[in-house]
């Protein structure tokens, strides 16, 4: 009798940290219980490091994510799908861009808000953009002295 209610005991404190490690996947992966969202759209003329599930950034503080990139094959510019999270508005004249955490870091779409007191709707387009910086290039440019090729 006393065998089994120490497995019952220890049954149910492997289910309570299974019940933990569940929660705890599903809140940093992003996929329980997003809040409703818009979407914008926005191009860029390089969109190296992002990818779908890229955070989307306002001042530091993650309100979306990337949910769509593909390549216009006509402009040959990245396109990107924004969710934004609804009740987060962005003045028309904002801008996106693609940024880096630092050397190592990820990389991140941050929004940069204007001054407009209009703001865009779902699916508009984000008018001013900002490409990758890549860091090998400046790297480059800097152990070269600023030559060009």
């Amino acid at each position: 009798m006393r065998e089994s209610v120490t497995e019952v005991i220890v049954g149910a404190l492997v289910l309570a940290v299974a019940g933990g490690f569940l929660w705890y996947a599903t809140q940093a992966t992003g996929s329980g219980g997003r809040p409703a969202s818009y979407d914008l759209a926005a191009n860029f003329r390089s969109a190296e490091g992002v990818s779908v599930g890229t955070d989307i950034r306002l001042a530091g503080v993650s309100v979306g994510a990337v949910t769509a990139l593909s390549l216009n094959p006509e402009t040959y510019r990245a396109e990107a799908e924004l969710s934004i999270e609804r009740g987060i508005r962005v003045p028309d004249d904002s801008s996106a861009v693609v940024a880096s955490e630092g050397l190592l870091g990820g990389t991140f779409v941050e929004i940069v808000p204007g001054g407009s007191f209009t703001y865009l709707e779902e699916g508009q387009l984000f008018q001013s953009t900002q490409g990758a910086v890549s860091v090998i290039q400046l790297l480059t440019k800097f152990v070269s002295g600023g030559e060009s090729e």
